[in-house]
């Protein structure tokens, strides 16, 4: 039996790079960049007005001066006018370039307007309000979006904006994953009183999704013979095998047997956790200079332990494979908690903020079958190996999954 964290280094040392692909910039959300993006220009590339009013020279207002007569309109997006006495204003628009000879913008809801003269009603303003100067956001030439960053709604206006009609981004690996099970049938059929429908391939499917990451599904009857026939090509296949049961010591699970048939080198079996001890991880390398190996996740059947496990391997795995820096959150708990087996315990919580600080109250199930309780909890928070007390306000780590 190995550790949680030792385990989860083995995982982390199998880690791959998939190689880069290039996206049109809008189909790029949520992947993971694979270049740096540098401004084409100033931002903004103009002084840029910010609000709808009227354009003056300052040095006038601050003279005294508090009636201007209008000379003339800048619309956005037209060529930038010029004043021709400091005397007078120019209509301006939200956007548009301000024009020669002005500096400073007041707002239509601080003015009168009659005749075409334009009154400020305000006694104080500032030089340059209302003003977006060139540059102020970033020079050309300037770093706007590191390499190995996640892509965002806020990316994509970047890109956009710079004009990247294709960007490079991270491939992403091929997944199959694999349900076993003769108890299991499908979600439109009505099961028998011995039997359930498939779910756990489905939930690694939906977590998979907020990696972007597409993957395939397949179902095996607990045969010898029809598992490794239809697992070998898999192996061949794809980049990794996400497999739900058939892990334990039960005598219908052949999966470790089969894996070693196959070739995949066991590197461990059994972690010193609850949910999910009987994880059992491996790696078939390959020949193929442009395919390294195919990580095998022989994920427990109980459909706590299959999400658990997903969350604290594979995606850090994934993670690390892109480079993406995995940041730990933190949270204190809301009550005492007892735990007597010497395991790294992943308990399920439902998170709520006390003054800024995470608070983490136990909820309790009914065991890693309990797929329902997953609904009435956030995360889970990861209780160290070795420690059979946890008072309340001490500090763990967390996996969120909302």
């Amino acid at each position: 039996m190995i550790s949680v964290e030792k385990a989860l280094q083995v995982v982390l040392n199998t880690t791959q790079d998939f190689g880069v692909e290039q996206l049109p910039f809008i189909k790029a959300s949520g992947r993971i960049l694979k270049e740096e993006i540098f401004a084409d220009r100033d931002f903004p590339p103009f002084n840029r007005v910010s609000m709808d009013g009227i354009a003056i020279d300052f040095n006038s207002f601050n003279l005294g001066q508090r009636n201007f007569f209008i000379e003339g309109i800048q619309p956005a997006g037209s060529q930038q006018t010029y004043l021709s006495s400091p005397k007078n204003c120019i209509e301006v628009m939200t956007g548009s370039v301000l024009p020669s000879n002005t500096n400073t913008v007041i707002r239509y809801e601080d003015l009168t307007i009659v005749n075409g003269t334009a009154t400020i009603d305000i006694t104080s303003i500032k030089n340059q309000q209302c003003v977006h100067l060139k540059g102020k956001d970033g020079r050309a030439g300037d770093l706007l979006i590191q390499e190995n960053t996640k892509i965002s709604a806020a990316e994509i206006g970047i890109l956009s904006t710079v004009g990247k009609l294709y960007v490079k981004v991270a491939k992403l690996p091929k997944v199959m994953i694999i349900s076993t099970g003769d108890e299991l049938v499908g979600v439109d059929e009505t099961p028998l009183i011995h039997q359930i429908r498939r779910s756990n391939v489905f939930t690694l499917v939906t977590l998979l999704e907020k990696l972007n990451i597409v993957s395939e599904t397949a179902h095996i009857s607990d045969d010898k013979l029809v598992l490794k026939t239809t697992i070998e090509p898999y192996l061949n296949d794809y980049d990794v095998l996400l497999f739900s049961g058939a892990v334990s010591k039960g005598k219908f699970d052949f999966l470790p047997e089969i894996l070693n048939e196959l070739g995949v080198d066991k590197l461990f079996h059994i972690v010193a956790q609850r949910p999910g001890k009987p994880f059992l991880f491996g790696e078939k390398k390959h020949i193929d200079e442009y395919k390294k190996s195919t990580v095998v996740f022989g994920l427990p059947g109980n459909p706590i332990s299959t999400f658990v496990n997903c969350l604290v391997y594979f995606y850090p795995w994934f993670f690390t494979s892109n480079r993406i820096e995995i940041k730990k959150e933190m949270a204190a708990l809301a009550e005492d908690f007892v735990f007597k087996p010497n395991l790294t315990y992943f308990l399920q919580v439902k998170l709520t903020h006390q003054l800024d600080h995470l608070i983490a109250t136990p909820i309790f199930g009914n065991g890693s079958g309990d797929l329902a309780s997953l609904l009435h909890a956030d995360a889970f928070i990861q209780l160290p190996q070795g420690q059979i007390e946890f008072k309340k306000g001490e500090v763990f780590p967390i996996i969120k999954y909302r």
